[in-house]
């Protein structure tokens, strides 16, 4: 049991002495993206824009009252806009802005290694991110 120990231990030197403080950068993009529901709804409107009930339909398990709240957010954050289609019938429609499709890389890589680290589970990744 030792052995193995040893072998996981980090070399020594200064990274080996203690963890840091992560940059702001990725601390913000986690409290954005790290919220339930978030990453997925930006992968269900990375192939196009999508109602409010597409968008409820392609979110399993997401309420109404969260699906607002984080598609106001993702609003607020400049990553979707929300476009109103006169009617009749009045239509909502919402989609990614410029910045929104740019997570696009990202979300394909964390796919990637979402395929070869975790474990399979009954939520699988969206089609759209494998290459």
């Amino acid at each position: 049991m030792t052995e193995l120990r040893e072998q996981r231990d980090p070399p020594p030197g200064p990274a080996a002495e203690s963890c840091t403080e992560p940059e702001s950068a990725i601390t913000r993009v986690f409290h954005l993206l790290g919220k339930r529901w978030t990453g997925v709804i930006l992968a269900a409107l990375m192939s196009g824009p999508g109602h409010f009930a597409e968008l409820r339909r392609a979110v399993p398990g997401i309420s109404e009252r969260m699906l607002s709240d984080r598609l106001t957010e993702l609003i607020a954050f400049g990553l979707v806009v929300r476009s109103v289609e006169e009617g009749p019938p009045l239509r909502v429609s919402y989609s990614l802005t410029d910045s929104g499709y740019a997570l696009r890389p990202a979300m394909v890589e964390l796919t990637r290694w979402a395929d070869g680290h975790l474990p399979t589970s009954a939520e699988k990744c969206p089609e759209a991110f494998r290459d």
